[in-house]
């Protein structure tokens, strides 16, 4: 099998840097963006007074944590098209998107239902009284048009899965530009329009959303894409397709749903201590947004690059991918330790609010403490998530599941005992969740060294495609 950049460039070795690069930095530069856009939503609102920037930390991670389960299972999709294009039944890479879409729209009415779930996890919490309203506000309104985010996943997929990631990129460079542009209208109120606070800057995130699916359902749609894969005739239920997804997505559903789940608890804990902690603890995570999502459009690549080698019968180039990707990754991850480590006062300083604020000045501090120290498991986030990224291009999902989960849901008690048992500071709970982080990074490298992942096959010989007319 020909890699997708090979076949315009012949002499692309197989899995290398260059042939990842082609497939994965447009995926970094979509993460980048979709970094951008959150980071950005929380500048601004960290203008109007650290508890909006607070209220959108914690309603944007609980909307988010919602649709985990579906977004994970759905991006399985990406494994599966590259696994199909690789084995040579280019007509299957739709279908298996087809699938994913009607996992989305039976999910939506389910996640309306679950609705309530966030307002009531706030109140119980015992967040501040002048940031729970704004939190749930914010909450609801994203949870309402989750729909847009479900279906941008699972579009991106097929993007990403046959190698087209610049549609995936071009997408998301949209959906930035309208957020942002209507962030910054809506939120202080410019061109006519009333200052809606953090209701604008929701309805920015959902604005800029539905433009990012326009992009994506344009290009699937497309005379080209249709001709070359036939969309049009993949327009029915498979049930080989839908139990392959359920299959090897649903552990990276439930992955994803557990970690986010975990994520949300932890900043609950965090928030829980008052405005001066929830503040240190949201500087803290959007910088770490900035260094970690990223990484995930590299995670991206590696997976599309390593399932299609191990469709084509190739784990040796699907290895040579992984270690492209570690080696791309290690430069990003090595520019921010310098960031972190170096300049963690003007980091913070960043969201420092117009008016002069007793909190903030407060938090600041602890703020620059904790990304000094986030600096020490920046360093190895890249390699990290570049295996867990070859261990599910290659199917080995159910593992990579375990050891993320178990990472993350030792780190909630161990929060909880500094903080609500010892009753210690927040910069040393940060010291002992940096140290399980360091622990359990090395289970994901011993599974990826055992090449146990060499033996999984996930999709059968080639067959043909269905007698539907053509396009």
């Amino acid at each position: 099998m020909e890699g997708f950049s090979e076949k315009k460039h012949k002499n692309i070795v197989p899995g290398g840097v260059a042939e990842l690069s082609f497939i994965a930095l447009p995926m970094v530069v979509s993460a980048g963006c979709d970094t951008a856009m959150i980071f950005i939503d929380r500048l601004f609102l960290s203008r109007l007074g650290p508890e909006q920037m607070n209220a959108a930390l914690g309603g944007g991670v609980a909307s988010f944590m919602l649709l985990t389960f579906f977004i994970g299972l759905t991006g399985y999709s990406t494994a599966l098209v590259a696994q199909y294009l690789g084995s040579g039944m280019k007509w299957k890479c739709p279908v298996v998107i087809t699938q994913s879409m009607i996992v989305c729209a039976a999910a939506y009415p389910l996640l309306l239902a679950l609705r309530p779930l966030g307002p009531w996890m706030f109140a119980k919490s015992g967040i501040d009284p002048a940031q729970l309203a704004s939190q749930s506000l914010y909450f609801n309104i994203l949870v309402s048009a989750s729909i847009v985010g479900l279906a941008r996943s699972a579009l991106s997929c097929f993007f990403s899965g046959v190698g087209r990631t610049r549609v995936v990129m071009i997408s998301t460079l949209v959906s930035m530009a309208v957020n942002v542009c209507a962030n910054y209208v809506l939120i202080f109120g410019k061109l006519g329009f009333p200052a809606l606070g953090i209701r604008g800057a929701a309805y920015g995130t959902v604005l800029g959303g539905a433009c990012g699916v326009a992009v994506l359902a344009f290009a699937y749609f497309g005379a080209k894409n249709r001709a070359e894969f036939g969309v049009g005739r993949s327009f029915f239920f498979d049930a080989e397709a839908m139990a392959k997804l359920w299959r090897f997505g649903s552990p990276a559903g439930f992955e994803f749903l557990l970690n986010m789940t975990a994520f949300n608890a932890m900043i609950l804990m965090f928030h829980s201590r008052g405005p001066v902690a929830a503040t240190a603890a949201t500087v803290l995570f959007n910088w770490d947004l900035v260094a970690f999502v990223p990484l995930i459009g590299m995670e991206i690549g590696v997976t599309s690059l390593v399932g299609r080698y191990m469709g084509a019968g190739k784990p040796d180039v699907a290895h040579r991918s992984a270690m492209s990707g570690i080696k791309i990754g290690c430069i990003y991850s090595a520019v921010m330790l310098a960031l972190f480590a170096g300049f963690p006062d003007t980091l913070v300083g960043v969201f420092r609010p117009a008016a002069a604020d007793s909190v903030f000045e407060a938090a600041a501090p602890t703020a620059a403490f904790m990304i000094r120290l986030a600096a020490v498991y920046v360093s190895i986030e890249a390699v990290v998530l570049v295996l867990m990224g070859a261990l599910r291009g290659a199917g080995d999902t159910f593992f990579a599941m375990l050891i993320s989960v178990a990472t993350h849901w030792i780190l909630v008690p161990t929060l909880y005992v500094m903080l609500h048992v010892m009753n210690t500071s927040v910069e040393a709970a940060w010291v002992a969740l940096v140290s399980v982080f360091m622990v359990f990074s090395l289970a994901i490298y011993l599974r990826y060294r055992s090449g146990k992942w060499r033996q999984i096959k996930v999709v059968s010989a080639p067959s043909a495609p269905p007698p539907f007319p053509a396009n």
